[in-house]
C-alpha cells in the first residue's frame, strides 16, 4: 500500500494506490455525518413537544412558532462554522476539521437533551436551548464542506459520483433514523409521556453514539495532500466558467435543495397540524419519504458516474416539477395513508436524484485549495437563509391562507429556480473523449 506524508507532519495520507482504503474512508465519513445530522435534525420531528417544554404559551400556534424559531436559530451560526471550519479543512486537513465539528455537536446535543423545562428553571431553559442550537449550527456548518471534499478526494476518479452521493444519502439516513425513533416512541408511549420526555429519549439515543463516531473519525486517513487528476470542465456554452460563477449557480441549487429537504422534513408537523392525521401516520410519512430518499440519492450518484452530471440534474428535476402540485393536491384532498405515503414517496424518489449529481459536480468544479471552505460556505448560507426559514414560512402561510397546498407552491418556486441554474452548470464528469470529441460514459468501480 503506497503511503505519503505531509510536509507539515509525519501523518499518513491517501495516495493514488490506496484505493482499498476508500471503503473505510467513505464509511467512516458517512457514519459521522449520519450522527451529526441526526442530532441536528431530530429537533424538527419534535418541534411541538419541545415548544411545550421550553416555550409554553396559551396559544399552541405561538408555542410552535417559538419552537420553530429556535430551530431556525441553529442556521444563524452555520455560515460562521462553515467559514471557520471550512478554512481549517483547506489548511490543516479534512480529518481535523471533521473531528472538531463532531466534538462540538456532541456537546450541543447533550446540553439540549438534559436542559430542564421552562417550568423547572424558568427563562434559563429557552436560553440554554437557543445556545445549544447555535452551537449545533456552528458545528454542522463546518461539517458538510470538509466531508463532501473528503468523500470526493478519497474515491477513485471513476466513482466520485457514487462516493459523494453518500453525503446526501447519509442526511436521508439521519432523517430516517429520526423519523423511525419518533414512530417507535409515538407507538410505545402515551401522548403525555411523549410530550414530557419522549423527545429527550430521541436526543439521548443520538448522544449515545457520539463516542463511537468520534473514534471513527480520529482514525480516518487524510486526503488533502492526495494527488488529484485534472478533470475537464465542459460548460454548455463552450467556455470554462469562473469559480465565482460555479459558486453562484451552486448557491441557487443548494437553496432549492434546502427548501425541498426542510419542507419534506416538515411533513410530520404538517400532517399533524394541517391534515389532522394520526401521530403514527404523521411520523410514517417522513419515515417513508426519507427511506426512499436514501436509495434515490445513491442512484443519482451512480447514474451521474455513468452518463454525466448535467443529464442527471436536469431531467429528473423537470419530472419533479411536473409532479409536485398533483401530488400535494392528492394529499390535501384525500388525506389518506396511500396519498400521504405513496405520493410523497414517489415525489421524493424523483426529486432527490438530481441533487446527488449536483453535489459531485460542485465539488469537482471547485479548486482543491478552496473546496472545503467554498462548498461549506455556500451550503451554509443557502441553509441559513432558506432552510432556517422554510418551516416557519410554510407554517405562517398555511395559518394565513388556510390552504394545505402552500408546501407545493413553495417547492415549485424553489425547484424552478434550481432548474434554471442546473441548465447553466458545467459538465464535470471524468468521461472518455473519442477522437471526434464525442463523450462516452465510463463504468464506475464499486465502492462497497
Amino acid at each position: 500500500m503506497a503511503r505519503q506524508f505531509t510536509p507539515e507532519r509525519l501523518e499518513p495520507v491517501l495516495g493514488p494506490a490506496d484505493e482499498r482504503l476508500t471503503r473505510r474512508a467513505v464509511l467512516g465519513a458517512t457514519i459521522g455525518n449520519i450522527i451529526e445530522f441526526y442530532d441536528f435534525g431530530t429537533y424538527s420531528f419534535f418541534a411541538i413537544q419541545i415548544g411545550e417544554a421550553f416555550f409554553p404559551a396559551t396559544d399552541q400556534f405561538v408555542s410552535l412558532m417559538l419552537s420553530l424559531g429556535t430551530f431556525g436559530a441553529g442556521f444563524v451560526t452555520r455560515p460562521i462554522g462553515a467559514i471557520v471550519l471550512g478554512s481549517y479543512s483547506d489548511r490543516a486537513g479534512r480529518r481535523p476539521a471533521m473531528i472538531a465539528s463532531f466534538a462540538m455537536m456532541s456537546a450541543a446535543v447533550l446540553l439540549l437533551a438534559i436542559t430542564p423545562s421552562y417550568e423547572t428553571i424558568g427563562l434559563a431553559a429557552p436560553l440554554l436551548a437557543i445556545f445549544a442550537r447555535l452551537l449545533q449550527g456552528f458545528a454542522l456548518g463546518g461539517e458538510v464542506g470538509p466531508t463532501t471534499a473528503y468523500l470526493m478526494e478519497a474515491a477513485p476518479t471513476k466513482a466520485r459520483g457514487l462516493a459523494v452521493s453518500f453525503q446526501p444519502a447519509s442526511q436521508q439516513v439521519a432523517a430516517t433514523a429520526g423519523a423511525l425513533v419518533g414512530e417507535i416512541l409515538s407507538l410505545t408511549m402515551t401522548s403525555e409521556a411523549l410530550n414530557a420526555y419522549g423527545w429527550r429519549v430521541a436526543l439521548l439515543l443520538g448522544a449515545a453514539t457520539l463516542p463511537f463516531g468520534l473514534w471513527l473519525r480520529s482514525v480516518l486517513p487524510e486526503t488533502l495532500h492526495r494527488p488529484e487528476a485534472p478533470v475537464p470542465v465542459t460548460p454548455p456554452e463552450g467556455r470554462r466558467p469562473t469559480d465565482r460563477r460555479i459558486m453562484s449557480l451552486g448557491f441557487v441549487i443548494l437553496a432549492s435543495c434546502t427548501i425541498t429537504t426542510y419542507v419534506t422534513g416538515y411533513m410530520t408537523t404538517y400532517a399533524l397540524n394541517t391534515l389532522r392525521v394520526s401521530t403514527p401516520l404523521a411520523f410514517a410519512s417522513t419515515l417513508i419519504s426519507n427511506t426512499v430518499g436514501i436509495s434515490a440519492a445513491l442512484l443519482g450518484g451512480l447514474l451521474a458516474d455513468r452518463v454525466g452530471r448535467r443529464r442527471i440534474m436536469i431531467w429528473p428535476q423537470v419530472t419533479a416539477l411536473l409532479m409536485t402540485y398533483p401530488v400535494f393536491f392528492w394529499i390535501a384532498e384525500s388525506r389518506s395513508a396511500l396519498a400521504l405515503l405513496g405520493g410523497l414517496g414517489v415525489l421524493t424518489l424523483i426529486g432527490t436524484i438530481p441533487y446527488s449529481a449536483f453535489y459531485v459536480s460542485m465539488a469537482e468544479g471547485l479548486p482543491k485549495y478552496i473546496r472545503g471552505r467554498a462548498f461549506a460556505t455556500i451550503y451554509a448560507f443557502a441553509i441559513a437563509i432558506f432552510g432556517g426559514t422554510a418551516q416557519p414560512i410554510v407554517t405562517w402561510l398555511i395559518h394565513l391562507t388556510g390552504s394545505a397546498l402552500v408546501p407545493a407552491w413553495y417547492m415549485l418556486f424553489a425547484g424552478a429556480a434550481a432548474l434554471c441554474a442546473m441548465l447553466m452548470m458545467p459538465e464535470t464528469a471524468p468521461l472518455n473523449y473519442m477522437p471526434d470529441h464525442r463523450r462516452t460514459a465510463v463504468t464506475p468501480r464499486p465502492l462497497l
